[in-house]
């Protein structure tokens, strides 16, 4: 894209292939993309840094290493690779053939799964870790409890890979919610305990489940639109992560919330001391899908990779009727 609007601005250039010049990045060649939420308000120009256009839009991808620089250890040119990087401040991402990307950014690709499945992972699969274990602490291993979790958006790409995660990783309780008959059937394939309905008071009913006063939240979406149901079923001392940006935090107050911010694109924004932790935590869940304790979340398949197809991806992600991830697959 030269220029930031709707859809419509999404176009097809001809450039040269890229080359490395940092030691610690590798050149891959795409052949799949993750559409995300992110990639559309890229596109409108919102998150965009000064002096990033032209830019390729695209955060997620999965692809075959062609070379890597000379301080890079663990990957060789061959190497079947997914990752997470471009996008928010990048000009590079992955709606291009090739794209050079930092080693820390990156793991082998499942051998269980396609490279179209393997590109619907890094992004949800990284923010909903963040989410679960990095900021609100949720205790992984532990059987005996009967805390339980809320997940609001359940059916999107975040909300479809933390309802697997908390089933496997943690003895909470998973309540998901979902709206339509598709996406609330979805969840359960995912591994819900209980299915609410966002649309209805989220309150009433968890209170009818009978098992207590949820301590953990995870809102995917609609933030502010939630906040308030949110906050009269969360427990007292409670954790909160949202994704979106909340207004008003003081209907938290009187329950001492805790309430955590995930932005996957912090630490490497950042170049924090743990900024390496994304490729580990891409290589924890891996295994988790080579053993087929997790699934897929991708749900539609969109090819070819054309400047046609991403403004349908983008069209698609941008009507909030998505379930789990879109991708688009092959170059040709």
């Amino acid at each position: 894209m030269t220029a930031a609007g709707g859809p419509e601005v999404l176009q097809e250039q001809q450039l040269s292939k890229p080359e490395i010049t940092d030691p610690t990045h590798m050149l891959v060649r795409l052949k799949a993309a993750g559409i995300n939420p992110v990639d559309t308000k890229l596109r409108k120009g919102g998150l965009l840094m000064p002096g990033t256009l032209p830019a390729i839009l695209g955060c997620d991808g999965a692809g075959v290493v062609e070379a890597v620089g000379s301080s890079v250890s663990g990957f060789s040119p061959g190497d079947e690779v997914f990752f997470c990087y471009g996008g928010l401040g990048q000009p590079s991402g992955n709606y291009a053939e090739y794209n050079v990307i930092p080693s820390f950014a990156a793991a082998k690709k499942p051998a269980a799964i396609d490279f179209p499945e393997a590109a619907a992972a890094p992004l949800v699969l990284i923010t909903a870790w963040e989410a679960l274990f990095d900021n609100m602490q949720v205790e992984q291993g532990v059987k005996g409890g009967a805390r339980a979790i809320v997940i609001i958006g359940g059916a999107g790409g975040v909300g479809s890979i933390a309802i697997q995660l908390a089933r496997q990783l943690t003895d909470l309780i998973v309540i998901a919610s979902a709206s339509r008959a598709e996406t609330q059937a979805w969840v359960k394939k995912m591994g819900a305990h209980h299915v609410i309905d966002h649309r209805q008071n989220m309150a009433a009913q968890i209170a009818a489940l009978d098992i207590g006063e949820p301590a953990f939240v995870l809102v995917t979406t609609h933030s502010n639109q939630h906040a308030e149901d949110v906050a009269s079923f969360i427990a007292p001392q409670g954790k909160l992560s949202i994704i979106e940006d909340l207004d008003n935090i003081s209907h938290f107050k009187a329950k001492s919330v805790s309430i955590h911010w995930e932005f996957m694109f912090t630490r490497s924004m950042f170049a924090t001391a743990d900024m390496a932790m994304q490729g580990e935590i891409l290589t924890n869940v891996a295994k988790l899908l080579d053993e087929g304790k997790l699934v897929t979340t991708l749900h539609t398949r969109l090819s070819p990779i054309n400047a046609a197809t991403l403004i349908q991806a983008h069209r698609q992600i941008e009507s909030a009727t998505t379930i789990g991830k879109v991708v688009i697959e092959d170059f040709s």
